[in-house]
């Protein structure tokens, strides 16, 4: 079994998109996401792009790219949420809630 990599790294993330939406940052790609003039429906749209990649990685079964897709598709999540004006710390309370 590989090593895991330090879940931290989720936290970290959600902390640089939380600053690009509220302190935007030239040349930034999240920033260039979340202030899109099609407003969160850019967002959306690549989550939906990302899942459907996803999905084909998988199907296909390619392991790296499944695993790069995965990560492209957290990433898009994320920045839907804060998007979407939820806190990260709401999900991992209702993933939480459901282990119990």
């Amino acid at each position: 079994m590989k090593p895991t990599a330090d879940p931290k790294i989720i936290a970290e993330l959600w902390a640089v998109i939380c600053d690009r939406a509220d302190n935007p940052k030239e040349g930034s790609y999240t920033t260039r996401l979340m202030s899109d003039e099609k407003g969160i429906d850019k967002v959306l749209e690549k989550v939906g792009e990302e899942s459907t990649e996803f999905i084909l990685a998988v199907k296909n079964k390619v392991p790296g790219r499944t695993a790069s897709e995965a990560a492209d598709l957290l990433f898009h999540m994320l920045v839907a949420l804060r998007a979407a004006g939820v806190d990260l710390s709401d999900v991992m309370a209702e993933l939480e809630h459901r282990r119990k």
